[in-house]
């Protein structure tokens, strides 16, 4: 099995305070160490991490969360400041800086938010930086709430097209029943199906340390969201940090998820539908063409016209000079900036703007060749 290169891993509340009340740093310290064993081996790591409020209740010294709203969010402020601190200071010992990204269901159900969080992502990527994620619990109500990090994980493996999500929890894995009370329970170590059995949903339990948000049900549920977005999914045990390197490279540890769709087909599904309910289209040059057709970016310099009305980040077809189809391709521009920087160099775009979304019009990435 071929080893992965980025790496979505999420860390709940439980794996974090090994079950107690507050966060345990022994054990932090530890999966810091082989998290920052595989930046170093070249690996893109995006950690999400639960545990802010668990933390604020530490530093108030409250002893039990409260059930209200305000009061939650009020602790996940103090405790989200802090956990911050101690992931800067344990990544610090290794020369590797973190950054921080707070975000929403909208953030991530908005068109325009989504593409913010996705470039402000693949930048924290390309610059070697770990983004530790988190859902904005001080200004999330339930009606923008996602809830948990395990199906927020899921997420964003898709927004960062990932290779593999790792779940950690306090088991080994999924298992046929609950261990804690089936002593018969074995751990389930693939699945494969286009379904999940309605045995392995019902086996699934809730949270019993009464400090997160998820339990087995939804990294479940996160699994099934990510494996049909072409990322493999591994459900493992957070007391042994070394099974983060196993994992990465390919060993079987714990529960995997088989992916149900290449990357490639997942993207290809999604433009595909979007461009039935688009009208917008760009024609490029002959060079621009052939840069296309070989893998590359298009470039402002490369359009010679456009027509239909699109926004940035909108599914449009890419057509030559003899009106034949190129490509289909999500844009980093509008219609009403690219009318304003065709023809130009990518060096010119931020003055013909007065801002810019990249270099390229469509990146190669995100473009799909007909």
């Amino acid at each position: 099995m071929q080893p992965y290169q980025r790496v979505v891993i999420k860390l709940g509340t439980s794996t974090l305070t090994q079950g107690k009340a507050d966060l345990s740093v022994a054990h932090l310290l530890e999966l810091v160490r082989v998290m920052a064993r595989l930046h170093q081996q070249g690996y893109q790591i995006i950690l999400v991490s639960s545990g802010a409020m668990a933390v604020g209740r530490s530093v108030l010294g409250q002893p039990s969360l409260p059930k209200y709203m305000p009061a939650k969010q009020m602790l996940a402020a103090v405790g989200q400041t802090r956990l911050m601190e101690m992931y800067s200071q344990l990544f610090g010992f290794y020369q590797i800086p973190v950054g921080q990204v707070l975000l929403t269901r909208e953030d991530l159900s908005h068109r325009r938010r989504y593409l913010n969080a996705r470039n402000t992502l693949e930048a924290l990527l390309q610059y070697h930086v770990v983004p530790v994620i988190n859902e904005n619990d001080t200004v999330s109500t339930e009606e923008i709430r996602l809830g948990d990090n395990d199906n927020l994980s899921a997420l964003v493996a898709n927004l960062v097209e990932a290779d593999l999500l790792v779940l950690f929890t306090d088991q080994d894995g999924l298992f046929t029943a609950d261990p804690r009370t089936n002593p018969q329970a074995q751990v389930v170590r693939e699945i494969n199906t286009p379904e999940i059995p309605p045995e392995i949903w019902q086996a699934a339990g809730g949270t019993v340390s009464g400090l997160g948000t998820g339990g087995m049900f939804t990294k479940l549920q996160a699994a099934d969201l990510a494996r049909r977005s072409g990322c493999a999914v591994v459900i493992a045990n957070g007391r042994k940090p070394e099974l983060i390197w196993k994992i990465a490279a390919g060993e079987a540890i714990g529960t995997r998820f088989t992916p149900l769709c290449s990357k490639l087909e997942s993207r290809k599904r999604y433009m595909l539908a979007e461009a039935r309910n688009s009208e917008g289209w760009v024609k490029i040059d002959s060079g621009a063409a052939q840069a296309v057709r070989n893998g590359g970016s298009l470039l402002p310099v490369g359009v010679v016209d456009l027509g239909g009305s699109f926004q940035r980040g909108d599914v449009v077809r890419i057509i030559d000079q003899q009106q034949k189809q190129v490509c289909l391709g999500m844009v980093n521009y509008s219609h009403e900036d690219l009318i304003k920087i065709r023809g130009v160099q990518s060096g010119e775009i931020e003055s013909c703007l007065g801002y810019s979304y990249g270099d390229e019009v469509l990146h190669h990435n995100h473009l799909l060749i007909m």
